[in-house]
C-alpha cells in the first residue's frame, strides 16, 4: 500500500502568531520545504458528526490576498463536492456566489487604487 504524507511547520512569534507556514508533502514535485502564507485545513469527525478545522495565516498576508485565498478555497471545495457526490446543482450554486464574492473584491481593489 501507498503512504502519502503533508507536513505543516508553522513559525510563532511571542505572541503565538504565525510568522512563517511552510509545508511539505511526499508527492511534492519539488525538494524540501516551501514556504505559504495561509492554510485551511478542514476535517470530518465521522463520530460528532461535524468538521474540524485549522485555519492559520501569516501576520505579513495581505487582506486582499486572504479574501481572494477564501474565495478559491470555497469554489475548489465545489468542485470537490461535485466529484465527490455528483451533485450540479449545489455546485453551481456555490460558483456563483463565489463570482459574486470576487466581483465584490475586484470593486474593494478598484476603489482602493483611486485613492492612490
Amino acid at each position: 500500500m501507498k503512504r502519502s504524507e503533508i507536513k505543516f511547520t508553522v513559525e510563532l512569534d511571542d505572541k503565538n502568531i504565525p510568522e512563517k507556514i511552510f509545508w511539505d508533502a511526499t508527492d511534492n514535485p519539488n525538494e524540501g520545504l516551501e514556504e505559504t502564507k495561509a492554510i485551511t485545513i478542514s476535517l470530518w469527525d465521522h463520530f460528532h458528526f461535524n468538521t474540524l478545522k485549522i485555519d492559520l495565516w501569516t501576520k505579513d498576508m495581505p487582506v486582499g490576498d486572504m479574501k481572494r485565498f477564501y474565495i478559491e478555497t470555497i469554489a475548489g471545495m465545489a468542485d470537490a463536492l461535485r466529484t465527490a457526490t455528483g451533485d450540479e446543482k449545489m455546485t453551481e450554486e456555490i460558483h456563483t456566489v463565489c463570482r459574486k464574492l470576487f466581483k465584490h473584491l475586484e470593486e474593494e481593489i478598484k476603489k482602493e487604487q483611486e485613492k492612490l
